[in-house]
């Protein structure tokens, strides 16, 4: 079984989405973020469930699909998994996803939805 580390820019934009959606409705913001989340640790049992997306040095970046979202991974090896960010769907993720990845920094995933 995998560990997922969750990026610091990661939980930044799990916090972003709890905001802008908590502006209409908080109940609905925790329940997408929770969503989100939960659909994440699916990747401690199936590692590759996702699509590749491209491979870095530090080892291949994939998508994992939540309802209009886009969870993006990094598989460092089988046993540790890096969440590198949440993106709608509308977003070009290009934009985003910066190439030397491994000066991102990581938080435990039990720490990810702390704050919410």
């Amino acid at each position: 079984m995998a560990s997922i580390n969750w990026t610091y820019e990661a939980e930044q934009w799990l916090q972003n989405i709890h905001a802008y959606i908590a502006i209409d409705s908080p109940k609905t913001a925790s329940q997408v973020v929770v969503g989100i989340y939960k659909k994440a640790q699916i990747l401690k049992d199936f590692p590759e469930i996702g699509y590749h997306y491209r491979t870095e040095p530090e080892g291949d970046i994939r998508i994992l699909l939540y309802g209009h979202y886009r969870i993006a991974y990094l598989i460092k090896d089988q046993q540790q998994i890096d969440v590198l960010g949440v993106f709608h769907g509308a977003m070009v993720i290009e934009n985003y996803l910066k190439a030397g990845l491994s000066e991102w920094d990581s938080v435990e995933d039990d720490e990810a939805c702390a704050d919410l």
